[in-house]
């Protein structure tokens, strides 16, 4: 079954992206990673990190 959740954790999307969750949490931290907080929790939303790349000029259709 595939993933139908609409947020995933901010390490998460660093393994998505391939970066650090050192680089993924600092990213978040200046707003260049968009996050929301529920509680103490730290999510990305899936269409932002999609958007994230698509602005980013990749080319590619993530969202599949």
């Amino acid at each position: 079954m595939e993933d139908q959740r609409l947020t995933i954790t901010v390490s998460e999307a660093a393994h998505l992206l391939g970066i650090s969750r050192g680089l993924a949490y600092e990213m978040a931290r200046i707003g260049k990673l968009p996050t929301i907080r529920f509680g103490r929790r730290l999510l990305v939303p899936r269409w932002a990190l999609y958007r994230l790349l698509e602005e980013s000029g990749t080319g590619e259709d993530v969202s599949h």
